[in-house]
């Protein structure tokens, strides 16, 4: 039984950035993005980014003893787009082949209870 850590991946259509925690969420281990890793601003998304970025944070990882990971996986959501970016898929996959050992997968992101107004106006945004 090895020691267990959350990975939150945060994947929007900009960027993506996956957070390590402990199991409480309070001490962060390990974080890294999307723009941390390639040169240009329109690679910040990209299965690619979000790849490396998952390959760097395995390895961090397994030099402070840590080989099993639970996944939160989060897009914008509240009031606009509910599902997450092309990254999250690509590093999730990047930890499995890491060799980390993925517990739970879990989608965090946050849905409105019909609560505050959406922007855009009375007919919404006109393309």
């Amino acid at each position: 039984m090895g020691k267990w850590a959350i990975a939150h991946i945060f994947s929007s259509h900009n960027n993506t950035i996956i957070t390590v925690t402990d199991l409480t969420g309070a001490e962060t281990l390990a974080k890294c993005s999307g723009g941390m890793v390639v040169k240009s601003d329109k690679d910040e998304p990209s299965p690619y980014a979000a790849m490396v970025s998952a390959q760097r944070i395995a390895e961090e990882l397994k030099e402070k003893g840590i080989d099993s990971i639970h996944i939160k996986v989060r897009g914008i959501g509240t009031g606009r787009s509910k599902s997450p970016g092309a990254g999250a898929q690509a590093a999730i996959r990047a930890f499995a082949r890491a060799g980390m050992k993925i517990g739970r997968i879990e989608d965090v992101t946050p849905l409105p209870h019909d609560g505050c107004r959406e922007k855009g106006g009375k007919r919404g945004r006109r393309v």
